[in-house]
């Protein structure tokens, strides 16, 4: 129960048996209204709950009721009442409130409500469209109410697990320079000095490392963040982390303070996460489950058949396996095998999505007989090492994929979870893990450049910074990524602390001596100045949300999100300035 206020004594997800024969003043909006002739019965529902009031026409003189017989759903009313007992049979097991309602004797009616667009309730058939457009209604509606409540605990418990821990909350600028990190910046013109801009942030990663070279040692912000890069379920242009970075720390030390810290924000939620927490090798997470995120709540690994085929007559199949640094992996989707021919070829656009050039499968009958395009070309033991290497049986769906390592894996990671989906595998409870030891660069073929798996400061493998002029690519790095359920909820890493290897690794990524200068002149010039060794972490609050609430997309534990294509439906935002706006920052529209 909050403090009382003046309007209302109690909330209305409150009352209980206790409270029968207690006067009670509640404010509200009219969600449902049942007239049932003599007797009006109305579900009052304000942020904590639902009580049912009603209203008799021989009580207090009638007047009550005679305002009841005017109001409709989502009028505001405030209602002075007693508290008391629902009749037996009348129960609501459903609602907390559920066996009490107040018989009212006095109504205020607050204000009136156009009829909303749809109907405040959580199984509705309103488009997002239309919801995104109304979001204030929405936010009505129990389940949105919900997911804003559970993401405000969820931040509280945050804070104060690390507010325990020493940590300080510092806020940095949300306006910056903008600085390569790995996606477009929003650019904001200043008008104080015509022809420059401002970034917003995509992170406030080099702040956080210059408050470590500052003292700052345990530092945490939530933090939001700006992308301007394409949207999708749990992706905005603008979202929110939990930004974490501590110094004169190893990286155990890191990971220990961040397990402990996320173990007490998750308890106070009353989600359990063991610990310590499973730690998985980035190339172990690829080779096994096809991913750097991977959900371990179901089977389906990725299966190594190279060596199987590595004299066949399938030339695909031979090519890969006789091909230094490719190989032949497969799936084994139990149950799918009992798929329509026509339904297996629906997956072959999936996985040319995925980067594939074709599908191979083999379908493996319940009646004992085998569907495939391509097993023709199998000899009697390929198909029996294939079978006891894949563990196949009857009713089974094996598909393939065959070429460059990391790319093979990857398409069969997403197929993986595809399949998941379409066979409807239970995932039960929630799976935390972390992912360590990512390689420090991967290739752009748009670029044709080196470019950072995780960002330009990470630091690599000690034993491995020899090999960063002869094989780049093989260098490994001190990070961990924290997955949830199959997602990336976080991620960080060790930073790089010293000068001069920041310089190298800079010019690794393109960077000229110069161009570095321009860009992080001032952050070589701070690791200069007695830089302690430093590590961090980003959670990201809106994804790790959405995954606790059950919810599809982190739109729905936004208050106000943007649609798909970055727009805002309710404000019309972006929208246009006018060109006197223009003129004061120096700017032309073409």
């Amino acid at each position: 129960m909050h403090k009382t206020l003046s309007m209302h004594t109690h909330t209305c997800g409150e009352l209980r048996r206790e409270h029968i024969g207690t006067e009670v003043t509640l404010t509200g909006w009219v969600w449902r209204r049942r007239d049932h002739g003599g007797l009006i019965f109305v579900d009052l529902r304000d942020r904590a709950g639902v009580t049912q009031i009603s209203f008799d026409p021989d009580h207090s003189g009638g007047e009550a009721f005679h305002s009841a017989e005017t109001i409709r759903s989502e009028w505001p009313i405030k209602v002075v009442g007693v508290v008391r007992e629902r009749p037996q049979g009348m129960e609501n097991a459903k609602l907390a409130t559920g066996n009490i309602e107040v018989l009212v004797s006095a109504i205020t009616i607050l204000n009136r409500s156009k009829t909303p667009p749809f109907q405040i309730e959580d199984h509705i058939e309103a488009g997002e469209d239309i919801r995104l457009t109304y979001r204030y209604l929405d936010i009505r509606r129990p389940k949105m109410m919900a997911n804003l409540k559970l993401r405000s605990d969820f931040t509280f418990a945050i804070r104060e697990a690390l507010h325990r821990r020493a940590f300080m909350e510092v806020e940095t600028p949300s306006l910056f320079k903008s600085t390569p990190e790995g996606a477009r910046d929003f650019l904001v013109p200043s008008r104080i000095q015509p022809g420059h801009l401002y970034a917003l942030p995509q992170s406030p990663q080099l702040l956080k490392q210059l408050l470590m070279v500052g003292g700052i040692e345990r530092y945490y912000q939530v933090a939001k963040c700006f992308r301007d890069e394409d949207l999708r379920a749990d992706r905005q242009p603008e979202f929110t982390q939990v930004d974490i970075e501590m110094s004169f720390v190893e990286q155990d030390d890191v990971m220990g303070a961040l397990e402990a810290v996320l173990h007490d924000a998750f308890a106070a939620l009353g989600v359990d996460m063991p610990l310590p927490l499973r730690r998985m090798d980035y190339w172990d997470a690829m080779e096994t489950y096809g991913s750097d995120k991977p959900d371990t709540r179901y089977g389906m690994k990725l299966v190594d058949v190279t060596d199987v085929f590595e004299h066949s007559s399938f030339k695909v199949f031979a090519g890969a396996a006789s091909t230094q640094g490719s190989v032949v992996k497969c799936i084994n989707a139990k149950g799918a095998g009992t798929w329509a021919r026509a339904r297996i070829d629906k997956l072959e656009p999936v996985a040319k999505d995925l980067g594939a050039k074709g599908l191979a499968w083999i379908a493996f009958r319940e009646d004992g007989s085998i569907n495939s395009p391509i097993v023709k070309f199998f000899s009697d033991e390929e198909m029996a090492a294939l079978r006891e290497r894949s563990q196949i049986e009857p009713g089974d769906l094996v598909l393939f994929a065959a070429g460059p390592r990391l790319e093979s894996c990857e398409i069969l990671g997403g197929m993986r979870t595809h399949l998941a989906d379409a066979l409807e595998i239970e995932r039960d409870g929630h799976d935390f893990l972390w992912v360590v030891n990512f390689p420090l660069f991967h290739w752009d073929e748009d670029r044709q450049a080196y470019a950072a798996e995780h960002q330009p400061f990470t630091q690599p493998i000690e034993d491995d910074i020899e090999r960063l002029d002869i094989e780049p690519l093989s260098v490994g790095s001190r990070t961990y990524d924290f997955v949830m359920d199959g997602y990336e909820a976080g991620g960080g890493g060790m930073r790089i602390h010293d000068a001069q290897l920041q310089a190298k690794i800079l010019e690794k990524l393109g960077f000229t001596m110069e161009s570095a200068r321009e860009q992080f002149g001032f952050m070589l010039d701070a690791l200069e100045f007695g830089a302690p060794p430093m590590g961090g972490f980003a959670l990201g609050l809106d994804r790790v949300c959405m995954l606790l609430a059950g919810a599809d997309s982190i739109r729905e534990v936004m208050a106000f999100p943007k649609t798909s294509s970055g727009s805002d439906l309710m404000s019309n935002a972006p929208s246009k300035v006018s060109s006197r706006q223009l003129k004061e920052v120096g700017l032309r529209l073409e």
